[in-house]
């Protein structure tokens, strides 16, 4: 994809004891940078990636056209065409509320790629993109991840009282949900993201400082566990509906089939929208205890920026999600589709559909 070159700027941080605790490859220590009475220097990196500038802005402007076309009709029908409301399309109205959200702030970010990295709506309007970027993944995950332990505990407990609680309590963990995400975002709000270099300006949550920041630690530290943890959940209820399908000798109305294929088709999400930038993400945290000059980062920066477009990705299939998820989803979906084909369907089918949760 061609070469980056590499440069470095320093930023001005408020006072804190910020050490460099990194070893070179031969195990000698590079000396730390220590924090100044008011003001700490820290060394950061930039790339330069013309490839990029190139590439992303279009790639922005379709997940922004066919997300935003995917989850408007979702909100349409849950909204005014959901006959039977339950724990399962709660969540999901949330997730597709997420993700109509952040899909406005997609042009933006086209549009800073499209001029090189140059941010020109202002500070606020940084702080806040940042935000619902990092909240959206979080909500993506999070809500992904409360529909498939729905699905588990219908499947495999059915007997359960969680599966005897209403919308009161999918509501409740939503609200839950929420309060978690923000929490663990807010922080992206307090302090400016803005790098002036060459005349721009560049806006980024995930910057290579050769220094030890408590909030950019935490950034890349939620931005692991976040992947990790839900997928450790999402495959312990992958397998267990699966050996339920094994086990059990009728499945006569095709319930545990469409569960299976539910956490099927969100362990796949996570595979092609999370994981590769989790793991590039990954190989720069690593590299930071081991050099210090922005030359070792080129590949590793290239490769994360590269991938978090595939996180914006998963706007663009949730939409698939709501229709293997939720049976009341499914049933209205068709019904729409057979009144717009002029087809009529049975009432005990529409019923069914509707009641099969």
């Amino acid at each position: 994809m061609g070469s980056a070159d590499a440069y470095s700027w320093r930023r001005t941080v408020p006072s804190l004891s910020v050490w460099l605790l990194a070893f070179a490859e031969e195990g000698s220590r590079i000396p730390c940078v220590l924090a100044m009475n008011n003001s700490t220097e820290v060394v950061c990196c930039a790339f330069e990636s013309p490839i990029l500038d190139q590439l992303l802005p279009p790639i922005l402007v379709l997940e922004f056209m066919f997300g935003l076309m995917g989850n408007f009709v979702a909100l349409w029908m849950f909204i005014f065409h959901m006959d039977t409301w339950t724990p399962n399309s709660v969540f999901l109205t949330h997730l597709a509320v997420a993700d109509s959200v952040v899909l406005f702030c997609l042009p933006f970010r086209a549009d800073y790629y499209r001029r090189g990295k140059d941010w020109l709506y202002g500070d606020a309007l940084c702080r806040i993109l940042l935000f619902l970027l990092a909240a959206n993944r979080a909500a993506g995950i999070f809500f992904l991840t409360a529909v498939a332990v729905d699905r588990y505990f219908k499947i495999v407990h059915p007997m359960n009282r969680i599966n005897r609680m209403g919308l009161r309590y999918a509501l409740w963990v939503s609200c839950g949900l929420w309060g978690l995400i923000i929490a663990c975002t807010a922080y992206l709000l307090s302090e400016e993201h803005f790098f002036l270099r060459n005349n721009r300006t560049q806006c980024e949550s995930f910057n290579i400082c050769m220094g030890v920041n408590p909030l950019s630690t935490w950034h890349n530290a939620f931005y692991v566990l976040q992947f990790f943890l839900p997928t450790a959940i999402v495959t312990f209820c992958t397998v267990c509906i699966t050996w339920q399908l094994k086990i059990k000798t009728m499945d006569t109305q095709g319930k545990i089939k469409r569960a299976v294929q539910f956490v099927l088709v969100v362990a796949l999400i996570f595979i092609i929208c999370f994981f590769p930038s989790t793991i590039s993400r990954i190989a720069v945290w690593v590299l930071k205890y081991w050099y210090d000059e922005c030359s070792y980062f080129r590949e590793a920066n290239l490769a994360f920026y590269t991938s978090v477009c595939f996180t914006y990705f998963n706007s663009v299939l949730n939409p698939i999600v709501y229709y293997f998820s939720s049976p009341a989803f499914s049933g209205t979906f068709k019904k729409l589709i057979n009144r717009l084909l002029g087809r009529k369907v049975s009432e005990e089918e529409s019923t069914a559909n509707n009641n099969d949760n």
